[in-house]
């Protein structure tokens, strides 16, 4: 197992600690649409995110979804089973192929309770992807499609560094909580702005520093929140830290 993770949580622990932890995980190709936990459920394992992009998703009684957060790989996906016995409502499934270091769930509950490194940065993801819950809850509803679209494409961007991705329209319409129709329309009206290209499930942004100025004041707030984390580790050297600028 490496010493020196990718994934920025792992990263801000010390060495001898983070060590320990490592010889306790795996290292997992997830696929996309793989889910990570579904919803009232106690997760099976643990998973920090090393590359990919989950997603925090609401479902409601009619079948309809919208994705409410996401997950690089700064931090724990299931960080908020741990606070308590509450059922958590929602599902995290995976955008696109990822890779994880994983555990099971319950190795790290005990680790979550025994020691306050651990705890610490947790809590500090979790504070941070709260923020961003609300700030997401909102833009969702105030926000236009394509407002709403370019933050989500630049969001993405900065947590896999890729400037294409392989994703449907039916899936774009859920983590935006839009018809399908909509979403079309949406991505029509960047593509026709040269900010970006979508064929046949591929998106390619053509120019991120344009399709910024299109984006919702979210994408600046959420970009900061995430900026944040585990600011001031000393384990965590600028070379390691998330590059949103």
């Amino acid at each position: 197992m490496v010493d020196h993770p990718s994934n920025l949580l792992l990263a801000a622990l010390t060495p001898k600690y983070r060590a320990s932890l490592l010889a306790r995980m795996r290292t997992v190709t997830l696929g996309p649409r793989e889910i990570l936990y579904e919803a009232v459920e106690t997760p099976k394992y643990a998973h920090f995110l090393t590359t990919g992009v989950a997603s925090i998703l609401i479902s409601m009684s009619n079948g309809a979804s919208a994705e409410v957060g996401i997950w690089g790989r700064e931090g724990l996906v299931e960080s908020f089973h741990l606070l308590g016995g509450a059922k958590i409502p929602n599902r995290c499934i995976v955008q696109m192929e990822s890779t994880a270091l994983r555990m099971p769930f319950k190795e790290l509950q005990k680790e979550f309770q025994e020691s306050s490194e651990l705890r610490d940065c947790v809590l500090q993801g979790v504070q941070s992807q709260s923020a961003i819950l609300g700030q997401l809850a909102g833009c969702n509803r105030l926000h236009e499609a394509d407002a709403r679209l370019a933050r989500w494409l630049l969001m993405v961007r900065d947590r896999t560094e890729l400037d294409t991705f392989l994703l449907t329209q039916e899936f774009l319409a859920i983590m935006l909580g839009s018809r399908r129709t909509t979403v079309t329309a949406a991505a029509g009206a960047l593509q026709r702005k040269g900010l970006i290209r979508y064929s046949r499930g591929r998106i390619h942004v053509c120019n991120p520093e344009s399709l910024e100025n299109v984006a919702c004041e979210c994408y600046g707030t959420v970009r900061e929140l995430y900026a944040s984390f585990y600011c001031g580790a000393p384990e965590l050297d600028d070379n390691a830290r998330p590059n949103f600028a």
